[in-house]
């Protein structure tokens, strides 16, 4: 009686185990569609003997890429809302840094150190996270992350102190930067080539709808719970991107074998490197630059270790960086062109939260319409641009400097800002950003991921995403040092004009005084309150002149950017699927 066995029959991307009633000698003979036929059993051979069976090899996929269908969907959708939550959690300190300074007894230098050191682990964490998603699987490193994000919210209320909250701030951006370059690689990997251009726009809300929706909702939330709910707010919201997440993200396979070749010199250098001059960025104006001991040692140390970082990327077999890339036209355009452009979009938001605050008194939740003007009209704007960008007969390049004139007209309306402003003068502006940003973003993107093959796609998303977390630092060190600076210089000129022409308008009298003499019987009280006065109108003033001039740099930045970018990137084409009749190679 014949015995029965067990085969196990491996395929490539695939495993099949097989039982048969054969013989015991007997073996399967493997055989795909290019094997030749078998020899013909001999003459002598039994004929009774059965045939061996013959199993043909289907072709190689990866199991763990299902069909697209609402699975997928769920679990894309499930990853940018744990994004959109890191964002959100980026802007509590910001939002609360009042209350929490009060709370913690620190004056307004030590709390800056909050949002500086979350924001140098966030985006130090962006240029490692591509080789730690690969190692530890998509679908197992994305729910982690999340989860210790998270968890990470529940004690800091309670911190006893600033450094103990500096500390676990640090710990939360370490994990919440983990997330982007995986939001961009699930959108370029699971979805259809037909479609991918619309997760290029999904990916894009992290960077033009996320921060515009964040800064209203963390307004509203802190003005009616209190400070200690801006961190306990995304809690609920992680648990609900982790279960979309678990249920519908594809489990991808572990490869621990890669850490035989782990870069641990890359990560050692490279990590205290950027967080150094991240923080040199977000503390350098505040410090007076490289007047400042703290922000010299931090330039030269971390510069020189970024210089050692890069050439250990350059050489090391399992990068985190492949330094190749930038010898790509498109590679160097691109990601120039996105540091500029969200560098801009950054400091078309400060403009009018920094003017409503200072000269108006508004609020943060008074404030919250200018941001959501811009958001929530790019829920349709993002789909529609992506669209548009997915036909073959757009070039996306033309799309782009589209979007770079309508931010050239924001800024041009912008340099009409006066004293007298009030929010409601600010919504034409935002109204061509709700253009202009989708515009720009979506295209800087295609030019960027869709060059690269899809190998490429994890180094080009930790590039992409690392230049999009120092552009926002890059924007904030400019915005600082030239609203300072220009504030000093139009407040030197103004007190020179007064001194000058004071002689000459003697004869009007002091309408300040003359407003404020009935107040108060006091002459030198009098005297004071029309000084004060007078100092208020001059730092009005100053930094309404300031504003303007930020508003005319960017004018010619953006007319820049957008002729530049119609001859220096080639043009991309939105990806397609194969076509069935082509050959298959």
């Amino acid at each position: 009686m014949p015995e029965t066995g067990v085969y196990l029959v491996l395929f490539p991307g695939n495993m099949a185990v097989m039982q048969t009633a054969s013989p015991a000698p007997a073996e399967p003979v493997l055989r795909t569609d290019a094997a030749p036929a078998p020899a013909p059993a001999p003459a002598s051979a039994p004929a009774t003997t059965p045939a061996a069976p013959v199993i043909h090899a289907s072709p190689p996929r990866p199991s763990y890429i299902p069909p697209f269908g609402l699975r997928t969907v769920i679990g894309c959708l499930g990853m940018l809302l744990a994004v959109h939550v890191a964002g959100f959690n980026e802007h509590v300190t910001e939002i609360g840094l009042s209350d929490i300074r009060g709370a913690m007894h620190i004056g307004h230098d030590e709390g800056t150190w909050l949002i500086a050191i979350y924001e140098a682990f966030n985006i130090a964490a962006m240029a490692f996270t591509p080789w730690f998603y690969m190692t530890f699987s998509i679908y197992r490193f994305s729910i982690f992350v999340t989860a210790v994000m998270a968890l990470l919210s529940i004690p800091a209320p309670f911190m006893p102190d600033v450094t103990s909250l500096c500390i676990l701030r640090g710990f939360q951006g370490l994990a919440a930067g983990c997330l982007p370059p995986v939001l961009m690689t699930v959108m370029l990997k699971y979805l259809p080539p037909e479609i991918r251009v619309f997760g290029i726009g999904g990916y894009a809300m992290s960077a033009t709808f996320g921060p515009n929706l964040g800064l209203p909702l963390e307004a509203f939330w802190f003005e009616d719970a209190g400070w200690h709910w801006l961190y306990w707010e995304i809690i609920p919201l992680a648990a609900l991107s982790i279960a979309m997440m678990a249920y519908g993200l594809p489990k991808d396979p572990v490869h621990l074998e890669r850490f035989e070749k782990f870069n641990w010199f890359g990560i050692l250098v490279g990590l205290p490197a950027i967080c150094s001059l991240v923080i040199v960025l977000y503390q350098g104006d505040r410090l007076d630059w490289f007047r400042s001991p703290v922000i010299t040692n931090l330039a030269f140390w971390g510069g020189a270790a970024f210089i050692v970082f890069v050439i250990n990327e350059a050489f090391h077999p399992s990068p985190y960086f492949r330094i190749q890339y930038w010898k790509s036209r498109n590679i160097q355009a691109s990601l120039l062109s996105l540091v500029g452009i969200l560098a801009i979009c950054a400091l078309m938001a400060d403009i009018p939260a920094t003017y409503l605050a200072a000269v108006r008194g508004y609020r943060p939740i008074q404030t919250a319409p200018i941001s959501l003007v811009v958001a929530l009209p790019q829920l349709i704007m993002l789909p529609l641009i992506a669209a548009i960008c997915n036909s073959r007969r757009v070039d996306c390049r033309y799309v782009l400097a589209g979007g770079m004139l309508c931010l050239a007209a924001a800024a041009w309306l912008g340099t009409w800002l006066t004293p007298d402003w009030v929010r409601d003068n600010f919504y034409p502006l935002q109204i061509l950003q709700v253009f202009g940003q989708p515009m720009t973003v979506i295209p800087t993107l295609m030019l960027a991921t869709l060059a690269m093959g899809p190998a490429d796609g994890p180094f080009i998303s930790g590039m992409v995403n690392m230049l999009k977390g120092l552009a926002n630092a890059v924007a904030f060190a400019l915005f600082a040092a030239l609203s300072r600076r220009r504030e000093q210089y139009h407040s030197t000129m103004l007190l020179d004009h007064h001194g000058t022409h004071g002689l000459a308008l003697q004869g009007t009298g002091d309408p300040i005084s003359g407003q404020l003499s009935v107040t108060s019987p006091d002459a030198a009280h009098v005297a004071r309150n029309s000084l004060q006065v007078f100092h208020t109108y001059v730092h009005e003033q100053a930094l309404v002149l300031a504003l303007n001039d930020i508003y005319y740099v960017l004018i010619w930045v953006c007319l820049g950017y957008a002729v530049l970018n119609l001859f220096l990137p080639h043009r991309v084409f939105p990806p397609r699927p194969p076509s069935p009749a082509a050959p298959v190679r």
